[in-house]
């Protein structure tokens, strides 16, 4: 399991401008054997792999300074987008922890490039990849212009975000009481033009994730990118509740809780007390 994940996360952000550098031998060396060791609590595998964007002509106008890219697969099944989203993220904080700059990339490249590349199966997609290696430093005008179109290091307030019982009842970091630490590092996660898409309804020794839908969002019939960022939620809280030492399990058992048309049920995490 990763450490300081507060630390990872904080000081993470979306990286498109790099210095130009090739990864190290040991650092390609360390992503390759943790992509190898990467899971998620839905039990479906992401194959990784990495990707060399001239021998493959990959091409992401919004991307610089690299060549070395990652992308995953995943067959297309049920909650396939969920366990995606956790597992990608998992690599991107480790990437992280390594000083290593990624950005999710869902539309801004030439898909079928990247896909011929990953060598897809029919019963396969590839919902993101992500181009890899050191951040430049300083980012360029474009990258700053996007981070502030979509408000980048702006979060909705907690209390919009995180509830006591039932959508009725905000709930506040106080009450939150040691789960504060796990929500604030789901509120603190990526998600697709920042649109922090999950709410969650705390109840007992239960933690239900839901996702509220946005608007301008397509889905395709299996590639549901804002699924893929309540993954993302999914492992942010998973990987904070074990730092401190939680013990989770985790269901998609529908609390049956009362919710809006425009929200679904994802998943929960209870917590064991003994």
């Amino acid at each position: 399991m990763m450490e300081n994940i507060k630390d990872l996360v904080k000081n993470r952000r979306s990286v498109r401008a790099y210095d130009g550098r090739e990864i190290t031998a040991e650092h390609k060396a360390k992503l390759c054997a943790f992509m190898e060791s990467i899971e998620n609590p839905y039990g479906i595998n992401v194959e990784f792999k990495l990707m060399d964007a001239g021998e493959h002509g990959l091409k992401c106008p919004v991307v610089v300074g690299t060549e070395l890219y990652v992308g995953g697969k995943i067959k297309c099944v049920p909650s396939a987008c969920e366990a995606f989203g956790y597992s990608f993220e998992m690599l991107v904080l480790y990437a992280q922890s390594l000083g290593i700059g990624t950005v999710w990339l869902g539309g801004t490249m030439n898909r079928p490039a990247y896909e011929a590349a990953m060598e897809l199966s029919e019963d396969e997609m590839m919902p993101c990849a992500s181009p890899l290696g050191y951040p430049a430093k300083k980012m360029s005008l474009r990258e700053s212009m996007m981070r502030k179109a979509i408000k980048a290091d702006e979060r909705l307030p907690f209390e919009e975000l995180f509830f006591n019982g039932s959508f009725d009842f905000p709930l506040t970091e106080e009450k939150a009481g040691e789960l504060a630490y796990p929500l604030r590092m789901v509120r603190w996660a990526p998600s697709a033009v920042n649109k922090q898409p999950w709410r969650v309804i705390v109840a007992e020794d239960a933690v239900h994730f839901y996702l509220k839908r946005s608007s301008g969002f397509t889905r395709q019939e299996t590639l549901d990118m804002q699924r893929i960022d309540m993954g993302i939620a999914l492992c942010h809280f998973d990987l904070a509740a074990q730092e401190l030492g939680m013990k989770l399990s985790f269901s998609r058992e529908d609390p049956k809780i009362p919710h809006d048309d425009d929200t679904l049920y994802i998943a929960s995490y209870r917590i064991d007390r003994h």
